[in-house]
């Protein structure tokens, strides 16, 4: 929960992988109005990479490059916000949102937030770092993720998870450089993006299974709504 908070048993929600394909759609539209072609584009390579880990479509992919890109005439509009607050017990929270309709957005996250604090800008931000976040999994037997971290240029990285996927951290500028340097010490990469990581993140040992579960029931809420990207809690673990 510490990079990117991810919502538990995700994938047994119907349309689960639905919610993924639109947000990794708005992400690959963004990057698109830079040009369609991704050799020529990091940021549109790095979406079509994640698109692609999970699977989509070709033909859903294509037509998020070309929308983006102003290939079928249609006009696509996208505002970024961030929203940044409090989850129940004092959890800080920050939300990237993605919309074509910035008021009603601002109008769902007042309603989302009333379980929590919404706050103005800098009210939580103060206690994230603005990285670049490379998720990888070991791809030769014995790769090592500390010696893969220097020899790629990242800052830093938390050691793998249960899943056996490192998270390693880089400059905001070097996200590019150390994700493609990455595969050639062992590593594939499964997704690579900017994003922010808490400084000091909340134990959970410290609230009650109760209050841990409130939590995450918020975290889980807005995460589900369409125009949020994503969600990055202050939560340890």
């Amino acid at each position: 929960m510490g990079a990117q908070w991810k919502a538990k048993h995700k994938d047994i929600a119907a349309n689960a992988k639905g919610r993924l394909f639109g947000k990794l759609a708005k992400d690959i539209m963004i990057a698109a109005r830079n040009g369609a072609d991704p050799k020529d584009n990091a940021r549109l390579r790095m979406a079509v990479e994640q698109a692609r880990k999970v699977s989509m479509p070709k033909d859903t992919l294509d037509r998020a490059i070309k929308k983006g890109a102003g290939l079928t005439g249609e006009t696509i509009h996208f505002e970024q916000a961030i929203y940044e607050g409090f989850a129940p017990h004092r959890v800080p929270v920050m939300v990237e949102v993605l919309t074509d309709n910035v008021n009603r957005a601002a109008s769902d996250m007042r309603v989302l937030f009333r379980k929590g604090q919404l706050g103005t800008s800098g009210t939580v931000s103060w206690d994230f770092d603005h990285l670049g976040l490379i998720e990888a999994e070991a791809a030769t037997a014995g790769a090592d993720a500390d010696s893969a971290a220097i020899e790629a240029g990242a800052q830093d990285l938390v050691p793998a998870d249960e899943d056996g996927v490192t998270l390693f951290l880089t400059d905001p500028a070097d996200l590019d450089l150390v994700s493609r340097a990455l595969p050639a010490h062992g590593f594939t990469v499964l997704s690579a993006r900017l994003g922010y990581r808490p400084r000091n993140p909340v134990d959970p040992a410290s609230l009650t299974a109760e209050q841990l579960e409130e939590v995450e029931s918020f975290l889980a809420a807005l995460d589900d709504n369409d125009d949020v990207q994503y969600v990055y809690a202050g939560l340890a673990g």
